[in-house]
């Protein structure tokens, strides 16, 4: 059976016992001894599950991020089409996580709840919110900004300081294109080593998720009820629907404006090219139709559809950008943490960062994801609420990344043509 077949059963099971635990019990005399169970059992495996995907944040951040820059190369060399690719992937990126966040700002999926809930939640998880390096009080200090930049890395990535680990893997990925390959390749074996061992790390423990899930979503609707599940089936839709307008209203209209092409013509010939990453859920995946479609359907010149293309299926996340962003104000409406406009614009700049990051690593957004919800003091334990229905998120959101592709490459065109004819 699938991973995330196995995932959506154990959430359902877990959540189909924990709230038929809590309108059983509620009120009885068997209250305080499922509080009991609860407390001293489901909640504390759940959170060793957490805590074991959590311990690969620090190694995929240096290994991902610092590979990412090195991977570029030194951007003179890449030339006008290597800055155009990058605005590009940067932009749409910010652009697809700002209207996730907007969308859960209008309909808040999570604000459903009954504010006696959200006060128990919030009692319940209130040692859990407390952001790294300040960030969940909302307020940008100078010593927050003296401190991205770390004394110590190590101590940075002991205490949690995020801002400092990313800072600390970004210099050295820029290091490392600044050297030659015989005084960086070592580092650069190592970095892919490192990657390759945490990939495997996940996927251990991504094996007992279904378990993980279960004691995580058991432990919280045996506690607060059905209310949790009512707001998570508003936010698939809300997420699906901020998906669907990124895909068929604000990728039409950059086409036109800013590629000069017509949007019929381009959505209509790339339909393949989406089908397939719906069917697949993996830019890497798709990437030999998205190469043949460009060059073949679309009329792109080689030279920019092979750099553009995959280049853009490690680096162009605008899907998942945009899921990570309304993830994390939907948890933060279900738990009650009211989030500034700072941290929001923290929210767009890490789920930037990070979708970059995990790109090709499979499961490797759930740890980084989490690491955003711990920085803007959102309890982890709320990924389990929405581990279940990742799988349709998924296929919907690898469509946004790989259309964004060729998005991005027909920009780089347009940008290129005055210089170089396409070839027939």
């Amino acid at each position: 059976m699938p991973l995330h077949t196995r995932i959506l059963l154990g959430l359902a099971a877990g959540a189909l016992a924990g709230t038929v635990t809590n309108l059983a019990v509620k009120g009885t005399a068997w209250q305080p001894t499922i509080a009991e169970l609860v407390r001293l059992v489901t909640e504390p495996l759940g959170r060793m599950w957490l805590a074991s995907l959590i311990m690969v944040v620090i190694p995929l951040i240096l290994s991902t991020l610092s590979l990412g820059v090195a991977g570029l190369g030194n951007l003179k060399t890449l030339g006008r089409i290597g800055a155009v690719a990058m605005a590009s992937f940067l932009g749409l990126t910010a652009l697809s996580t700002t209207l996730g966040l907007t969308v859960m700002n209008v309909f808040e999926p999570g604000r459903g709840l009954d504010p006696a809930v959200k006060t128990q939640l919030m009692e319940t998880y209130k040692g859990q919110t407390e952001g790294a390096m300040g960030l969940s009080q909302g307020a940008l200090s100078i010593d927050l900004l003296v401190k991205i930049v770390p004394r110590n890395p190590v101590k940075a990535a002991a205490d949690g300081d995020m801002l400092a680990v990313i800072f600390f893997a970004l210099m050295i990925g820029v290091a490392l294109t600044a050297l030659p390959r015989d005084k960086g390749g070592p580092m650069l074996a190592f970095l892919e080593s490192l990657g390759h061992v945490t990939v495997a790390i996940i996927e251990l423990v991504m094996k007992i998720a279904p378990f993980g899930v279960f004691c995580l979503i058991y432990s919280v609707t045996a506690r607060f009820g059905f209310d949790l599940l009512l707001s998570l089936m508003r936010y698939v839709l809300t997420v699906v629907g901020s998906l669907a307008v990124f895909q068929f209203v604000a990728y039409p209209l950059i086409v036109r404006l800013v590629a000069g092409r017509s949007p019929a013509e381009f959505m209509q010939k790339a339909r393949i090219v989406m089908l397939t990453a719906f069917s697949t859920s993996s830019s890497n995946a798709t990437l030999p139709t998205t190469m043949r479609v460009a060059r073949e359907e679309l009329g792109l010149r080689p030279e920019v559809a092979g750099f553009v293309l995959p280049l853009g299926a490690t680096m162009n996340m605008n899907g998942t950008a945009l899921f990570e962003g309304a993830t994390v104000l939907f948890l933060a409406q279900v738990f009650g943490v009211e989030l500034s406009l700072l941290q929001q614009l923290i929210v767009v700049m890490m789920s930037v960062i990070t979708a970059i990051g995990v790109a090709g690593i499979p499961g490797g957004s759930i740890p980084l994801l989490m690491m955003v919800l711990g920085m803007v003091g959102v309890p982890m334990e709320g990924i389990a609420i929405i581990l279940g229905v990742d799988r349709i998120l998924d296929m919907c959101r690898t469509v946004l990344n790989v259309t964004g592709d060729l998005v991005t490459a027909t920009i780089v065109q347009r940008f290129e043509g005055e210089r170089a004819p396409a070839e027939p």
